[in-house]
């Protein structure tokens, strides 16, 4: 649950597209900008800032990169990392790779900053091919959050208690990226799993 202070916080959500929300909400709100929404009007917390420098295309490396510009120019009082659906396209030989990046993230973080990590929501039977690893780098976010103690928003579990083996194209725009009620639900698991409760109908 994410400690909510009396001064105004700052927000940052870092990811890939899916996080950028380009292209495929035609237009609706991504996950991020209903975030934004709950805590700057919902929670009256207008002085909060949300950031959001999600970049399309981009793994845990090319975060890392660049983690200033991105990240600690911000000196966020939350910091959001959703990554893993493009890394698991190395396969199972890129998990070193993404587990070192990943930790270095974490660790360039601010000993205040709280620090939450997203598995990947589940991709489409279409996607599942070129993505078959995506499983195991789910399970790779989880054991790093338990070994840093970040919170944990589990969108793979979440996505597969509602969908099971069935395709989840109802919530996907393409194979891999979430439409409009993708993003809705990935906002309102994170908030739930956050304390922040859930959107109030827009």
């Amino acid at each position: 649950m994410i400690r909510l202070t009396e001064s105004p916080m700052t927000w940052v959500a870092t990811g890939d597209s899916i996080t950028q929300a380009v292209l495929h909400t035609h237009g609706a709100r991504g996950w991020v900008e209903h975030v934004h929404e709950r805590i700057r009007w919902q929670l009256n917390r207008p002085t909060d800032i949300v950031v959001n420098t999600g970049v399309s295309g981009w793994g845990a490396a090319d975060v890392l990169a660049v983690h200033d510009h991105l990240i600690g120019r911000f000196d966020p009082d939350v910091l959001s990392v959703s990554l893993g659906t493009n890394d698991c396209i190395d396969g199972e030989e890129g998990l070193p790779g993404f587990h070192e990046a990943m930790r270095r993230i974490i660790a360039a973080a601010a000993p205040r900053t709280q620090v939450v990590l997203h598995t990947p929501a589940l991709v489409g039977l279409a996607g599942r091919e070129r993505r078959a690893s995506l499983p195991a780098y789910c399970r790779a976010v989880r054991e790093i959050a338990k070994d840093t103690g970040a919170l944990l928003v589990d969108h793979e579990a979440h996505w597969l208690e509602h969908h099971g083996t069935s395709d989840p194209i109802s919530w996907l725009d393409d194979a891999a990226h979430p439409n409009a009620v993708g993003h809705l639900r990935m906002a309102n698991h994170t908030l739930r799993t956050l304390g922040l409760g859930e959107l109030n109908p827009l």
